[in-house]
């Protein structure tokens, strides 16, 4: 059943306006509810959260998480999201409501059942790097999971920003065939999109996901909504290029922070990782001055000088 129902979803979004298609699943999901065909009745909510950053690392960091013996990962019967660390609900999905959230994650009794046999219960959570930079997302946060551990990975802007470039090369989102053009097209190329996002909470903006380079480089101005909700003691800040160099004593630093046992694994393997050409040298040194400013408001914000500035090796991811 869950099939059919995301075949109709697809068929019915490709015919419908999009307003009258997202009040029609609304409406979809509140019925379903209200039959009881739930399937996130009896799930528990996710203990930990990484928010982000896109293309440093945060695939990496999940997979090394979902190794030890006390966390199980998300994962759903959806085929969109089968066994997958991205659900991208508070930032793109809200509207589908509380109890599919919860379908990606264990069962209660499955957790109950766990720490009796280990005497102490497992934690799980999820990884949608879309969070970090969504206007919406530490509302919705805050809201439903008030408590929750929260993670994020950070790399040198410049290389993530570059990286994110690339893929969307790849993936034939970027016409533009130089990284300078369009870093230059950026500001109006995204100036709508940003208007639209940061007043409508049901806006999703596929430009703004393939196309904000220097903007979800700028990590400063996206912490600062989070921090306005949440206190400095509820996140973990890693910086990418630690998590891949010394991956032990990154990931001991995590399971402190979850509160796990400490755990021996093969380390933090390069996952969704590629390969292309390192930025130009004099490319590289005008965008690292370019971000300049907008580091150490980072790094006054959370207390921790990533030394960017001083990085003389790109890392890839």
């Amino acid at each position: 059943m869950a099939g059919l129902g995301s075949r109709i979803s697809r068929r019915a979004r490709g015919s419908l306006p999009l307003p009258v298609y997202l009040s029609t699943r609304r409406r979809y999901y509140d019925a379903r509810t209200l039959v009881r065909r739930n399937p996130g009745r009896g799930r528990v909510l996710p203990d930990f959260v990484v928010i982000g950053a896109a293309k440093s690392g945060t695939t990496s960091l999940y997979g090394a998480l979902a190794n030890h013996p006390f966390v199980v990962p998300c994962t759903t019967t959806d085929p969109h999201f089968q066994n997958t660390k991205e659900v991208h609900f508070f930032s793109s999905g809200s509207q589908r409501g509380q109890d599919w959230y919860r379908s990606h994650f264990p069962l209660e009794s499955a957790r109950r059942e766990f720490e009796a046999e280990h005497g102490r219960p497992f934690l799980t959570g999820e990884a949608s790097p879309s969070y970090i930079s969504s206007y919406w997302a530490p509302g919705r946060i805050r809201k439903l999971l008030p408590d929750v551990r929260l993670l994020a990975v950070l790399r040198n802007p410049v290389d993530r920003a570059y990286s994110q470039f690339q893929m969307s090369r790849r993936q034939g989102l970027e016409p533009l065939e130089r990284f300078e053009e369009a870093t230059a097209a950026e500001e109006e190329r995204l100036r709508p999109e940003v208007a639209r996002l940061s007043v409508d909470p049901r806006y999703n903006s596929p430009d703004f996901g393939r196309w904000s380079y220097l903007a979800r480089s700028r990590y400063a101005e996206q912490l600062e909504r989070w921090l306005e909700l949440f206190p400095r003691e509820q996140f973990l800040f890693l910086k990418a290029e630690d998590l891949f160099a010394d991956p032990g004593t990154a990931l001991a630093a995590t399971y402190d922070y979850l509160g796990l046992p400490q755990h021996r694994p093969d380390g933090a393997s390069r996952l969704n990782s590629a390969q292309y050409g390192a930025i130009q040298p004099d490319l590289r040194a005008e965008y690292t001055e370019y971000f300049r400013p907008h580091n150490e408001r980072l790094y006054e914000l959370v207390g921790i000088d990533f030394g960017w500035e001083r990085d003389v090796t790109p890392l890839a991811v």
